[in-house]
């Protein structure tokens, strides 16, 4: 005979373990385990060896992945891992009002695409400068072009903005106007 009465229900289970220092998604409180879980989870349910390692300052928590062929995590173009890095950020701050910079890497993408897209500005410069013209760069997400506008943020010599509409918005790099031009 089975005692019905000590069993819990799933929304029971959850209430308790929000009282056990987790959140009703099963989550830790702690922004930064909150995100370390919800990579962990992610890498688990791709069936990848791997490992997630957190560090967390005053204005971004950044969580690394370790491990081998990380290229179905990253997705193609970055896809899967801005995604993971979008939920994370969610999951991370939902129903918070401090926030800061979530940023979740693998196998040493971020840095390799972020010079990358270096190349790729500072061959857009050339050839504006080159051709007194303006230049457009291949569409891209709003983070990446946000990492060439910085990069090219002092540079006199050019502007840059961007055209379009999502998912096929472009950053241009144009000639700076010269007064008395």
């Amino acid at each position: 005979m089975v005692d019905h009465a000590s069993e819990e229900s799933p929304r029971e289970a959850e209430r308790d373990a929000g009282a056990s220092g987790t959140g009703s998604e099963g989550l830790p409180e702690d922004p930064g385990e909150r995100v370390r879980a919800l990579v962990e989870r992610v890498v688990e349910a791709l069936g990848l060896q791997a490992s997630v390692a957190v560090e967390e300052d005053a204005e971004e928590i950044v969580a690394t992945v370790d491990g081998e062929d990380l290229g179905l995590l990253i997705g193609k173009h970055g896809g899967t891992i801005d995604a993971l890095q979008h939920v994370a950020f969610r999951a991370a701050f939902r129903g918070r009002e401090d926030r800061k910079q979530v940023v979740v890497d693998a196998a040493g993408y971020r840095e390799r695409r972020e010079t990358a897209l270096q190349r790729m500005a500072d061959r857009a410069v050339s050839e504006a400068l080159r051709y007194g013209r303006a230049v457009e760069l291949e569409p891209m997400r709003p983070a990446e072009r946000k990492v060439i506008h910085l990069y090219l943020r002092d540079n006199t010599d050019i502007e840059t903005h961007s055209e379009g509409d999502e998912p096929d918005r472009r950053l241009v790099v144009t000639p700076a106007r010269r007064v008395g031009s």
